[in-house]
């Protein structure tokens, strides 16, 4: 069985121009993290980056290939199934482990588990979730609470909310049914600090003073 992971980027971000390659202060171009911990992830067979400029090579660590995709998928109208399923014409996998630079603190053993969960057979796909106990609200009334019984939050049955930073999946998923989650994945719950994803300015402002308060504790980047 072959897993194949991957990076998709652009340099040409509207929200945060050049975010993929912008370096935390005291740090390294953002595209660093997530290729250099997939590196440290068990069972991967190869990584890309799959971009269509060939100036990120510059960013590229040693152990990363780069695969030149075309232009036209760096469009604002693009969905990011159509660079799924692009990717997946053009490298061959049994499962793919899809990544991105945007969400640079994914720990090695979060992306291990999912890979071993989805390679094994227990599960067809995997993703990063964050668990959510609050009060939310739909069309301007409350969804999951009556509010004439305010429960605790700690008692509201928890919700699951997408990171969007890490997926795994098998290939027939995005080749046939064009998706990247499957009838039966696997929850990653992830932590607060995993959570992070960089769209905006100010997010790449949170994410940078984390990593900067980390580097301050000693803590790990990678792990």
């Amino acid at each position: 069985m072959k897993t194949v992971a991957f990076v998709p980027m652009k340099l040409n971000n509207e929200r945060l121009p050049g975010k993929n390659t912008k370096p935390f202060t005291n740090g390294k171009p953002l595209c660093h993290y997530i290729l250099n911990t997939l590196l440290k992830v068990k069972g991967i067979d190869e990584i890309y980056v799959y971009c269509s400029d060939p100036s990120i090579l510059l960013h590229i660590p040693r152990g990363i290939k780069f695969l030149k995709r075309d232009a036209a998928l760096d469009g604002s109208h693009v969905k990011i199934n159509e660079v799924l399923k692009a990717f997946a014409r053009d490298v061959a996998a049994d499962v793919y482990v899809l990544a991105h630079a945007t969400a640079p603190f994914i720990k090695a053993k979060t992306i291990e588990e999912g890979v071993d969960g989805v390679c094994n057979g227990a599960y067809d796909s995997a993703l990063t979730v964050i668990r959510q106990q609050d009060f939310f609200w739909m069309d301007k009334k409350p969804w999951n609470y009556d509010p004439k019984e305010i429960p605790r939050t700690q008692d509201l049955k928890p919700l699951y909310r997408e990171t969007t930073g890490l997926y795994i999946y098998e290939r027939h998923l995005i080749e046939k049914e064009n998706r990247r989650t499957g009838e039966h994945p696997l929850l990653l719950e992830a932590d607060w600090k995993e959570a992070v994803d960089i769209n905006q300015p100010e997010d790449f402002v949170i994410a940078d003073a984390l990593y900067n308060y980390s580097l301050q504790k000693g803590e790990k980047i990678y792990e």
